[in-house]
């Protein structure tokens, strides 16, 4: 049987091939060969590869944890380490499953509220810009909302509710751009669903004021004025000082309609007080 010290030489060569590897293929994870070593001195490799930023050979050395050392302490940790690692390396899907694996067989372990965090945060990191497809975004939202139903004391709670007030924002400005173009192609029914679902689930992003603006200029359109006096309404009910109840306000006087307040530059904000009454 081989020495310590010829074991950990023969793991830095084996490191170094690794790292060679990753970085001809663009840091995609190849394996590394089998060589038995202490769980400590497998785990704290790993670490060091952490603190280098070599993100995919860390996942690989926590592998190695839970491969050579499966019933041990540490396996456990190394499972929730080398997720995270992937996570680094951008390796997002293989982030997500680890995290998943983790929280199927230690649903109850310490590490259960991370567990799902990582999950949450690799979609959210997945996010693109709001004219391309939001699947990502809804699931980010779902993930985050686990994390907040099940560990709503945590950290991570408080983190993921500000990550969904963003997710939130992301899905309604394409709800807006959708809404957008139909007005645009004079489909205002189409155009008004879009804006009708931004204030009715989107309510506390900043979207709704030109939403609610966009409800009017659709009524106009097609001869509802009063659904569009309903909705310059609550717009000027809710935000008095935008530039959008100033619009909104100017298209119903060019309509002959009396708005019940003008524009008004100074006023403060009552936010959704009455927008639950619009629909």
């Amino acid at each position: 049987m081989r020495s310590t010290n010829a074991l950990k030489v023969c793991l830095a060569a084996g490191v170094a091939l690794v790292a060679a590897a990753c970085a001809g293929a663009n840091s995609r994870e190849t394996d590394l060969a089998y060589i038995e070593q202490p769980v400590e001195t497998i785990y704290n490799d790993a670490l060091r590869s952490l603190d280098r930023n070599l993100w995919a050979i860390a996942a690989l050395q926590f592998d190695e944890v839970q491969r050579q050392h499966p019933y041990s302490p540490w396996a456990q940790r190394a499972m929730l380490m080398a997720s995270y690692a992937r996570y680094r390396a951008r390796d997002y899907e293989k982030a997500i499953s680890s995290a998943e694996e983790y929280v199927s067989l230690h649903p109850g372990g310490d590490g259960a509220p991370y567990a799902y965090y990582l999950i949450a945060i690799s979609h959210f990191d997945q996010i693109i810009d709001v004219g391309r497809d939001q699947a990502r975004s809804d699931l980010a939202l779902r993930a985050f909302t686990e994390v907040t139903a099940r560990f709503p004391e945590s950290d991570y709670a408080r983190d993921s509710e500000l990550k969904m007030d963003m997710v939130r924002d992301q899905l309604a400005g394409k709800e807006m751009e959708i809404g957008r173009y139909y007005l645009e192609r004079s489909e205002h029914l189409a155009g008004i669903n879009r804006f009708k679902k931004v204030i009715s689930e989107y309510q506390t992003t900043s979207h709704v004021p030109e939403a609610l603006h966009r409800l009017v200029e659709a009524y106009l359109s097609i001869g509802l004025t009063g659904q569009a006096q309903q909705a310059a309404a609550v717009l000027g009910h809710n935000y008095p000082g935008s530039n959008w109840y100033s619009d909104s306000y100017a298209l119903m006087q060019g309509q002959g309609v009396t708005l019940p307040a003008k524009p008004n530059a100074q006023a403060g904000f009552n936010i959704f007080d009455r927008i639950g009454n619009l629909f």
